[in-house]
């Protein structure tokens, strides 16, 4: 049941976002939003579970929409090739090659994985008129999209470090072993 109540909320204000904003770039974050025909199995916790499994910061951003401080995160400078994933449930969310150094200082990406994995939100918090994007499995916030990012997207995910893990290709785990012997 909370799943179709979030399905239809990000369609309506993924419509409305267009709506308001002309722009190529907004017509694209419409695009992203959740596709029901492949969707993602969800992850349904209690808060007391959440505050077993998460660190308190990772809970702080995840669970209560909380933001790390700018430059402080562990992936803000970070970039091994591999994958982040949701620091909450493990599901992909961006490869390392849309990674780029937005100077914002948090983790930056100009695209997504996959569009299915991410649902954006209309965020009016803060006296500001955002995009809010959070993970599809486990509903855990993990920053914003705007549209000042580089080509070909146009987009710039604005992410928590603490609401990300990082797999590393398996490539780059070899030759990382063979320098190390």
């Amino acid at each position: 049941m909370k799943y179709y109540f979030w399905v239809i909320i990000s369609l309506v204000l993924g419509m409305s976002c267009s709506l308001n904003q002309g722009s190529k770039n907004s017509q694209k974050m419409e695009k992203n939003t959740v596709n029901q025909e492949d969707t993602v199995h969800k992850i349904i916790k209690t808060e007391t579970e959440w505050k077993l499994q998460l660190s308190p910061d990772a809970f702080r951003v995840l669970r209560q929409n909380g933001t790390e401080y700018p430059f402080s995160g562990k992936f803000d400078k970070h970039f091994q090739k591999g994958t982040y994933v949701c620091a909450g449930c493990q599901l992909p969310l961006f490869k390392s090659d849309t990674k780029y150094n937005s100077g914002c200082g948090w983790p930056a990406f100009n695209d997504q994985l996959n569009t299915n994995n991410i649902v954006q939100v209309e965020d009016h918090s803060h006296g500001m008129q955002r995009i809010e994007v959070r993970c599809q499995r486990c509903d855990g916030h993990l920053g914003h999209v705007f549209n000042d990012g580089p080509p070909p997207t146009g987009l710039r995910y604005c992410i928590n470090s603490v609401s990300l893990d990082f797999i590393p290709d398996k490539a780059e785990n070899k030759e990382e072993n063979q320098t190390h012997k």
